[in-house]
């Protein structure tokens, strides 16, 4: 199952605060999550993609792609709404996870399909983030093959959760999946080009 937590989207994007309003912020988030979305839907059947989320706008987008939805109540964090979307795929008998970030928009199809054809039969892939220091994807199996733990810092210790299971544990470098560029520059793109997918403002090809 691949797994997508989605925060509620009203407060998004607050290190940004300085430079954008929260309705700005909101819009930028929402127009991210969708290029995900789209990358997702064109490489894997809508059965196997669950977005863990409460927010509204993210409930119709699901209902729009006809993916399922995993109710996240509590907001709280992207660690604890992967806890409990893990347990839930557990407890349903799913072999694996694999869980991608919202706000990649440069995400490739052919990246996810990489991910999934590097998986062990037992074991995991990790995708390290641009600097090194985030996890912008893992993928587990078992599903609860060990537990998840995101921020800025993330990546050593899931290698590390990784490895201690004594299991295989590849990790592949992905530009599109690793990449995380927001700043206004973009934002002012994506505002003088509406209708651009936010991946195509990223990638220079916007322009």
């Amino acid at each position: 199952m691949i797994l997508v937590p989605v925060k509620n989207l009203e407060n998004a994007k607050q290190r940004l605060a300085s430079l954008l309003d929260q309705d700005t912020r909101t819009e930028l988030a929402q127009a991210m999550l969708h290029d995900v979305l789209d990358a997702l839907s064109a490489c894997c059947s809508y059965s196997e993609i669950s977005l863990v989320t409460s927010d509204p706008f993210v409930l119709d987008l699901a209902q729009a792609f006809s993916f399922q939805v995993i109710p996240d109540a509590t907001n709280r964090s992207e660690t604890d709404a992967i806890e409990m979307a893990t347990q839930l795929c557990e407890s349903r008998g799913v072999e694996s996870t694999l869980v991608i970030p919202a706000d990649i928009p440069l995400i490739k199809p052919s990246e996810v399909t990489a991910v999934l054809h590097a998986a062990p039969e037992k074991g995991s892939v990790l995708v390290p983030a641009a600097d090194g220091r985030g996890t912008n994807a893992i993928f587990r199996r078992p599903a609860a093959l060990f537990p998840l733990r995101f921020g800025n810092d993330s990546f050593k210790p899931h290698l590390a959760a990784a490895r201690a299971t004594g299991n295989p544990s590849v990790v592949l470098s992905l530009p599109g999946i690793a990449r995380i560029s927001i700043n206004l520059r973009i934002w002012l793109l994506l505002r003088v080009l509406p209708g651009k997918p936010a991946r195509s403002i990223l990638s220079g090809s916007g322009t």
